[in-house]
């Protein structure tokens, strides 16, 4: 087993203090090794943290990252997002320094198995529903075995990592900013001596013994380079399994069913049209596992599950193949799966007021994932979209929006992006009766719905963008839709 005491007498900096680098720089000093946390952000901008960090020991250098800080640093811990192209992570490269995460290491630390999930979209719902599923086997078996969810979602997961034992079971979601430091290549400039002990194996390679790619469609090209970067980090998750590890893999997204063909790994495809032995499918109006000769193994009717979406059906015979590879049964499947409604800021019914529903999609970072919101809905929608553009086409949500709404309420900085992709749509489609608005908010957004919505419509927030023009996440930009709707 892998232990921290292996790297007794590195130095460490922590780049960033978002949640998983305020953790990670806490795990290090509590442990006794010498951290430094920088962070571009003055201290009154971190607020408490400052405090906490200090009193743990941590040296802290805020508002700058000095190129100083690299003279005496062995390794750098990068927080998810920070561009590798920043300078000082640029002259970290330059000079040799490799670089790493607190997910990567957390991985090479943890001593239970891990279940890995990947994807453009339906991370968060699979993760969640995995782990559930997985959480009620081990409560109908009388298992001792504890499940952790994390990664992506939740906690950082090396808070807990001295808790974690070899019977328990790890189901994380992994974003693509946090499996591009899962590649052996991003510390290729690292002279050879440095790359050997501990240090070596937690710089090397690695991927999830049952890993999942759930889609892979354009995102994030605002932080990525190109697309063929963004997969490239995608892949790490499946990279370098053995070919006894297990992977899950869309057959209906051309993107996985590509890659998925390429690896030595046990592929397990589900797909919503097409039944493959080993597989999970769509059979008729059942969800259901297929036996490795093709026999439909049954699950439960569609009709009985809660959540919205042909999507949400897609990730749920995700989870299924990922709980039933790491042990659960059918039975665990059927009862969590009847009874999840959903995770918070996913298609989240918020009130229904005066015969309108208003539905939170605050997740919808991506037009993609704007188009998967507006098809889980027959009722005539108002759509409230808009935000900080992720560099991501319009041009098929914004035929969609006309399909399917009776108002488009544009709010942030994408809003003329947006509008201009309706517009250009609207000159195919002659008859589309979708008014387009322009607000300066989202509270004016809402105010703006709340009066030319009516009975039997959806209000749904769902962006199509990121959040950074006004809020500080997705997560903040839906609590704050749900206040205002709840003052309406």
């Amino acid at each position: 087993m892998n232990t921290l005491s292996a790297f007794q007498g590195l130095r460490f900096v922590v780049v960033g203090l978002g949640r998983e680098g305020q953790a990670l720089a806490l795990y290090l000093a509590r442990h006794g090794f010498p951290v430094t946390a920088t962070d571009i952000q003055p201290p009154k901008k971190l607020g408490d943290v400052v405090a906490s960090l200090a009193e743990a020991g941590v040296s802290l250098v805020l508002g700058e990252h000095p190129l100083s800080l690299l003279d005496e640093a062995d390794l750098l811990f990068v927080s998810p997002g920070i561009p590798l192209e920043i300078p000082f992570l640029q002259a970290a490269r330059s000079q040799g320094i490799p670089l790493s995460t607190e997910t990567r290491l957390f991985c090479h630390l943890c001593p239970a198995p891990v279940v890995g999930i990947t994807g453009s979209s339906g991370k968060t719902t699979t993760t969640t529903l995995t782990g559930k599923i997985l959480q009620a086997q081990a409560e109908h078996s009388g298992s001792p075995r504890r499940i952790w969810v994390g990664g992506n979602i939740g906690r950082p997961l090396i808070e807990v990592v001295d808790q974690i034992t070899a019977d328990d079971l790890v189901v994380m979601e992994l974003s693509s900013f946090q499996l591009e430091f899962f590649h052996p290549t991003l510390n290729e400039t690292v002279p050879a001596d440095r790359l050997s002990g501990a240090l070596g194996d937690l710089l090397s390679g690695w991927s999830p013994a049952v890993s999942a790619i759930l889609n892979i469609t354009p995102n994030h090209l605002d932080r990525h380079p190109s697309m063929k970067e963004y997969v490239q980090a995608k892949r790490a998750i499946i990279d370098y399994q053995r070919p006894t590890d297990v992977m899950v893999m869309n057959l209906d997204d051309d993107m996985s069913r590509t890659i998925g063909r390429q690896y030595p790994a046990r592929a397990r495809w589900f797909s919503l049209e097409s039944q493959l032995p080993g597989g999970a499918a769509i059979a008729g109006d059942t969800v259901a596992l297929l036996d490795a000769q093709g026999n439909v193994q049954p699950v439960l009717p569609v009709a009985e599950v809660k959540l919205r979406g042909r999507h949400n059906l897609s990730n749920i015979l995700a989870a299924c193949l990922l709980s039933h590879a790491a042990g659960a049964s059918i039975e665990a499947m059927r009862e969590v799966i009847s009874t999840f409604t959903g995770v918070e800021h996913r298609l989240e019914p918020v009130r229904e007021l005066a015969g309108v529903r208003y539905i939170n999609d605050s997740i919808a970072t991506s037009p993609e994932r704007l188009i998967a919101a507006l098809n889980s809905f027959e009722e005539p929608i108002v759509l409230l979209a808009g935000g900080r553009d992720k560099h991501l086409p319009w041009n098929q949500a914004a035929r969609l929006m006309l399909y399917k709404t009776r108002h488009v309420i544009l709010f942030g900085e994408a809003t003329e992006i947006i509008a201009a992709a309706v517009e250009q749509a609207r000159q195919d489609i002659s008859d589309a009766a979708t008014t387009l608005h322009r607000c300066t908010n989202l509270e004016e957004a809402v105010r703006l719905a709340s009066t030319v919505a009516r009975p039997g419509d959806v209000v749904l927030l769902s962006p199509g963008c990121a959040s950074f023009d006004a809020f500080k996440d997705f997560a903040e930009r839906g609590r704050v839709f749900r206040e205002l709707v709840s003052r309406l």
